[in-house]
């Protein structure tokens, strides 16, 4: 049997596509597995995990090697290396990747030296018995699992930081500290007084570039969840920090009983809401996917108006949905859907709220 026959026979033989009926949901009566849908309109990624499922991988295959297709396109210049220097010009990675199944999680950040962050997330679940590393020692242990060590910097990420150089570090993530961090660069001391003026006033600063994280929702044709994110974080951070990438609940959340979230935008604020976690369990209540990410996005606006974010939902029927915060410059959120009710990866639009 030749090559050409063999493929066709192969994609025979696959399951057929489930269609369910989901009463009240927009746009067509019918729902359908296996269902792809990520944050942003990252096409690539959407194909990538797309025919992972379609050529018999699993659902964390799918959502590592979407995630990891990001990566090596550098999606935006906010997934993988090269992009997003912190202050100090070096590029670090967070990613993390969740089975809904059994509900193991494997994460890292403020990863250095490694492209494939969401590769060694990945690792950490089958290698370990930990959820997330961290750091320095994250690194030597994804080299420890063969992964080559390489420059994350490139020659845009160092313009990048040269430019934030000459402009005095402007903007930045300090505050409440001597010099003042709004007009020069550091090194910084605390201030002997708190100014809550201050940070009030940074919130209605809005980079609406500086945030834009892979999140993947994978649900195979049995209705198993997977779920990933991968970014290399908000650009000019100070060295340490971690968004809510590779935080459980916050960057992402799967649960195969019910469905599973990811989030986009500004982790520092995000993840103190944990949103992907919440859209879950709305949607176990019985929520629609589309009202679940629109609960999740008006609770973070009670506390914090001026934030930029956005969350995509997805249930074991097939149903799916997304919302996001407007603000100045962010009143549409576009993301990707790949199910058999579509011949291609389908760019979706949804107005913020």
């Amino acid at each position: 049997m030749g090559f050409g026959a063999r493929r066709a026979l192969r994609f025979l033989l696959l399951p057929l596509p489930l269609l369910l009926p989901v009463p009240g949901a927009a746009g067509a009566g019918l729902a359908a597995l296996p269902l792809v849908v990520n944050t942003w309109a990252f096409r690539k990624a959407t194909e990538t995990a797309w025919y992972t499922l379609q050529s018999g991988g699993s659902e964390l295959d799918a959502v590592e090697r979407g995630c990891s297709q990001c990566e090596i396109d550098q999606c935006d210049g906010s997934v993988g290396f090269g992009g997003s220097p912190d202050e100090h010009g070096e590029t670090t990675l967070d990613a993390m990747i969740m089975d809904g199944d059994t509900m193991e999680v494997g994460a890292v950040a403020d990863l250095r030296r490694i492209k494939n962050a969401i590769g060694v997330a990945r690792k950490v679940i089958q290698h370990t018995k930990h959820t997330l590393l961290v750091g320095e020692s994250a690194s030597l242990f994804a080299e420890s699992m063969g992964f080559p060590c390489e420059d994350l910097t490139t020659q845009n990420s160092l313009s990048i930081y040269l430019k934030w150089l000459n402009q005095s570090c402007q903007p930045n993530y300090w505050k409440n500290v001597i010099p003042d961090a709004s007009k020069s660069c550091g090194p910084y001391k605390q201030a002997k007084q708190l100014n809550s003026e201050e940070w009030i006033n940074s919130q209605k600063r809005i980079n609406i570039h500086n945030h834009d994280t892979i999140g993947m929702i994978v649900i195979g044709g049995s209705g198993n969840v997977a779920v990933g994110t991968s970014t290399n974080g908000a650009v000019h951070k100070i060295q340490g920090r971690v968004g809510d990438s590779p935080i459980a609940g916050a960057g992402a959340y799967a649960d195969s009983t019910t469905g599973g979230a990811a989030a986009t935008g500004d982790g520092d604020i995000m993840m103190r809401f944990l949103p992907s976690y919440q859209a879950v369990e709305y949607m176990r209540t019985g929520t629609d996917p589309t009202t679940a990410c629109q609960k999740v996005i008006s609770r973070i606006q009670k506390y914090v108006p001026y934030f930029f974010g956005a969350v995509i939902c997805a249930n074991t029927t097939g149903s799916y949905g997304a919302a996001c915060n407007k603000v100045p410059g962010f009143t549409q959120f576009h993301f990707m859907v790949y199910s058999p009710l579509l011949n291609q990866p389908s760019e979706q639009v949804v107005d913020c709220i």
